[in-house]
């Protein structure tokens, strides 16, 4: 059965959006069979996946709603050799749909039962916010991987993302646990980014991921062209981060979960 991971952080400009799709790209290199889900309305791991938007018949709405099965609005990655969930604008109508849909929270969970067993991981790019959406990602995923700029604020940020999850673990999905922090855009001259860096470790131990992002323009520039940076330029810093990333994250899963507990 496919674990679930969603990828979330309720601040923005994070690099959520570019840590799931260059994290799926990257397990797809290991030969991980692996589906990202577009759950935010803007539509930005959709075309950074190589898919336009624009174009979209079938999207994460039409599975959301129960309208369509997830097999039939599913779209493989032109490049990257994973499955993409994809999304537009349209998403932003579930929003209002979903305060009235039966079983409301539990939607996207109900979607994705009868493709668990195809992938081995499934990653939800989450909106950058605490709305429907986010809550039905969080109630279908088995963990959440936080991607953290290193700065002052993202501290606090953190907190009250940790507060949700333990609100949603007790209240709603009790398998929901800590996949881990992920530290991006992070450069190692700046001594606030090594104190916040410093600090995050102090607090949450080894749910720290030993690899870190850095600020990197080849990362910067991928999406522009449809691509996950190990695509574009797959010896960049950015590239070789992610697939340091992804064999970590992988290698906390084998050959227990022990390791990932929250």
């Amino acid at each position: 059965m496919g674990r679930i991971i969603a990828v979330a952080n309720q601040k923005g400009g994070v690099g959520k959006t570019t840590t799931a799709v260059n994290t799926a790209a990257a397990m797809a290199a290991m030969k991980r069979r692996v589906l990202l889900i577009d759950l935010d309305p803007q539509g930005n791991a959709t075309m950074g996946s190589g898919i336009d938007k624009h174009l979209l018949e079938k999207s994460t709405l039409d599975a959301l709603m129960g309208e369509l099965p997830v097999s039939d609005c599913v779209r493989r990655a032109p490049e990257a050799g994973y499955d993409v969930l994809p999304s537009n604008s349209d998403l932003t109508a579930a929003e209002v749909r979903l305060l009235e849909a039966p079983l409301r929270e539990k939607r996207l969970e109900l979607a994705l039962a009868p493709v668990r067993d195809i992938y081995e991981y499934i990653l939800i790019d989450c909106p950058p916010s605490l709305n429907m959406l986010t809550l039905n990602a969080l109630v279908a995923a088995d963990s959440v991987l936080v991607p953290l700029q290193t700065e002052y604020y993202a501290l606090e940020g953190l907190s009250a993302l940790m507060s949700t999850v333990q609100q949603i673990r007790d209240h709603r999905n009790p398998r929901l646990e800590m996949e881990g922090i992920v530290r991006t855009m992070h450069d190692p001259r700046n001594n606030l980014d090594n104190q916040v860096s410093a600090q995050l470790i102090q607090h949450f131990g080894d749910k720290v991921f030993r690899t870190m992002i850095p600020r990197n323009v080849r990362v910067a520039e991928a999406p522009s062209h449809g691509l996950p940076v190990m695509l574009y330029d797959k010896s960049s810093r950015g590239a070789i981060s992610y697939m340091a990333l992804a064999s970590e994250m992988t290698r906390r899963h084998i050959p227990s979960n022990s390791n990932a507990s929250a």
